[in-house]
């Protein structure tokens, strides 16, 4: 039976990224050596490295304006440590949208001064705060593009003169935007891009070295760009499963084409949330996500059921985080509109099961 990935991360990737990669771990370019064992400083692999990271520029539209890519180790959840670290001199403001924002504005704290420019803590994260203030002195605005946990997505992002940085772990590479206001995004591989083990950061160059701060070379965003991503052995798989993917996403037509999908793929799901009378959505209707659709049951008599059900049909990874429960359909780049039907129809057939 075919399986429907909607797991939220590591998640799926693209049929061809599987296979490539596989063939890579027995035989990498036809050297007779897998990608796993080869030196990372080898000819190959330095050119799987420099490839990589010219393609999230030219894909983001960021080639030849300012910006440097590292791809790193830790996750996100390193970068928010990172971030104060390298940027972080007086004071911060930080958006709070879910965990992920709530941790990366914890992390700042030993460096300066946190300010939280707004919330959505008190209403169980379930909507994006807007006409907020950022203060103008700030050394830069953070905030978190989605949030995969509680379904919801920055739709705009405020215009300020102060530099933005943005953890788009989980919607890097989904929709157009212009990514020249960002000065800083940083993101996950495995929710769009790859293999779990690697995280990417875009810097603009202008934002280094500010804060007069000494900074280990291991923290050091400037040290890293310096040695090319070099800086210590990289996660070579997971850096090569994103060159397998950027190339997937750049020959489908790149970020234009595949926000369509995305789109599609998104309104299909939502629109049997509302219809279906069994379901009920939990994110704000203007700030749903189009990667993490997060919904509940009315009834909770029918879970047993549903939950059979959708396993019966193939679907994997449909449960909630287990801090809010529920149901969380994540529909990244390469989940093809066929698994989202099949969902879609599963929730029909429940309606009628139980009626």
């Amino acid at each position: 039976m075919k399986k429907h990935n909607f797991s939220a991360g590591p998640c799926i990737l693209p049929q061809e990224v599987f296979e490539k990669s596989a063939q890579a771990v027995l035989n990498f370019n036809n050297s007779g050596l897998s990608i796993i064992e080869i030196s990372h400083r080898s000819k190959d692999f330095v050119a799987v490295m420099e490839d990589t990271r010219k393609l999230a520029l030219e894909l983001l539209g960021l080639t030849d304006k300012g910006y440097q890519v590292v791809f790193l180790q830790g996750g996100a959840s390193m970068e928010f440590l990172r971030i104060p670290y390298n940027f972080l001199k007086n004071k911060a403001a930080y958006l709070n949208t879910g965990t992920w924002a709530n941790n990366a504005m914890k992390e700042a704290k030993a460096f300066g001064e946190t300010i939280e420019v707004a919330s959505s803590k008190n209403e169980n994260y379930n909507h994006i705060p807007k006409g907020f203030e950022i203060p103008v002195d700030a050394d830069y605005f953070h905030c978190t593009s989605n949030n995969t946990i509680y379904g919801t997505q920055m739709k705009a992002f405020p215009e300020t003169k102060v530099p933005v940085i943005c953890d788009m772990s989980s919607d890097i590479f989904s929709r157009s935007l212009d990514f020249s206001k960002f000065d800083v995004i940083y993101a996950g591989a495995q929710k769009n891009m790859g293999a779990a083990g690697v995280t990417m950061v875009i810097i603009k160059e202008s934002l280094l070295n500010q804060t007069g701060r000494e900074i280990p070379n291991i923290l050091n965003y400037a040290k890293h760009i310096e040695k090319e991503s070099m800086y210590n052995t990289p996660s070579v798989f997971a850096v090569y499963t994103c060159y397998l993917t950027l190339n997937w996403l750049k020959n489908l037509g790149g970020i234009e084409a595949i926000e369509k999908v995305n789109e599609v793929k998104a309104e299909l799901l939502y629109n049997e949330i509302d219809r279906n009378p069994l379901f009920l959505g939990t994110a704000a209707t203007e700030d749903r996500s189009n990667m993490n659709a997060t919904f509940l049951l009315k009834d909770e008599t029918h879970k047993e059921l549903f939950d059979q059900m959708w396993k019966d049909a193939g679907i994997n990874g449909l449960s909630g985080h287990r801090s809010v429960g529920g149901y969380r359909a994540s529909m990244y780049n390469a989940l093809p509109l066929e698994s989202v039907e099949v969902l879609v129809n599963v929730m029909k057939e429940l309606e009628k099961a139980v009626n």
